[in-house]
């Protein structure tokens, strides 16, 4: 039996991946240290035999007992409520928890896959956005210690494989979506279904003219575990190309919500993206990978999970609201 460290395994995706690599016959390792993940993620995971979890922050040195076979680095926060709250820490993770699993992974001999986002991209200048663009970033600015420490993890991941001969993988993750994610973390989907549920009015920052596109969480997981599998060392862009602008995603949300509220609009926070679109050419032609679920399918599976949840989860929400942590 094959094993796998899944580093940020009680998050979103890194929860989705532990079943992944379950369901195809693994024995996981799950490592995380709780700042923005939830036990309950994986709580269905540890009667299972094949399945351990290490109460763990990986800026520390990582040691795993016995072989290992692969590695996937997921832990850092992804939401700007949480690397604007734990700045410090997202740039850790980033540099000294990258440092540290590529060790560990040099010492093992496994390959290593790095999570790194459409972040390093910026607010770009090119789109849709390519692998090959090298992105607009402010280095300064509140969001740069999240796509400054990406852009940094993968920079060292690169040096690693050059230098030591490492295997590496890179994922570029898009917007995702599906069951699992924090009703609390700021993110768009989350955001939004948050207040329709509350009965609050949708906020839309900026004039709700800036695009995204969401992927959902399954076809997500099913293009990093391809690249994992793959013989391709350099970024993949991990998404769906369909783009939408805010404005619309929110009127979509109103409707499948039922509810009746309206669209507020509040201002832009620095150096929030304008557009957000991913050219999937590389991974339709090197792994063979393109998004199958639709997104009225995946939100009315998201909306449907997001019901389920208690009143007092629902309650004690953090509001969306950056404008006062972002100006110039």
């Amino acid at each position: 039996m094959k094993k796998v460290l899944i580093t940020g395994a009680a998050g979103f995706l890194g929860s989705h991946l532990c079943d992944r690599f379950i369901k195809e016959g693994f024995h996981v390792i799950g490592m995380d240290n709780l700042i923005t993940g939830d036990l309950k993620n994986i709580e269905h995971l540890f009667k299972l035999e094949q399945f351990e979890f290490y109460h763990h922050d990986v800026t520390k040195f990582v040691h795993v007992p016995g072989e290992l076979d692969y590695i996937l680095h997921f832990a850092s926060p992804a939401s700007p409520i949480d690397y604007l709250k734990i700045p410090i820490q997202t740039l850790k993770v980033g540099a000294l928890g990258t440092h540290n699993l590529l060790g560990l992974a040099k010492e093992k001999k496994a390959r290593i896959l790095i999570a790194s986002t459409s972040e390093v991209y910026g607010d770009p200048l090119v789109h849709p956005q390519t692998e090959e663009y090298y992105g607009n970033v402010n280095t300064i600015g509140p969001r740069g210690v999240y796509d400054e420490a990406k852009r940094f993890q993968e920079s060292i991941t690169m040096a690693y494989h050059r230098f030591h001969g490492l295997e590496t993988r890179i994922v570029r993750i898009f917007n995702t979506y599906g069951p699992r994610m924090r009703l609390n973390d700021g993110r768009v989907i989350p955001a939004f279904m948050g207040q329709a549920l509350r009965g609050e009015d949708l906020t839309v920052f900026g004039d709700g003219s800036q695009t995204r596109s969401f992927c959902y969480v399954d076809d997500e997981i099913e293009g990093i575990f391809r690249l994992l599998m793959s013989d391709y060392v350099l970024p993949v862009n991990i998404g769906n190309p369909h783009e939408i602008t805010i404005k619309d995603f929110a009127e979509e949300i109103i409707k499948l919500t039922g509810t009746t509220q309206k669209i507020i609009y509040k201002p832009l926070p620095q150096d929030d993206p304008l557009v957000r679109q991913p050219d999937i050419t590389k991974a339709k032609e090197i792994l063979g990978w393109e998004p199958k679920v639709e997104r009225a399918e995946g939100m009315q599976k998201t909306f449907d999970y997001f019901k389920t949840l208690s009143k007092e989860e629902l309650e004690k929400t953090e509001h969306r609201d950056f404008t006062s942590r972002n100006k110039k």
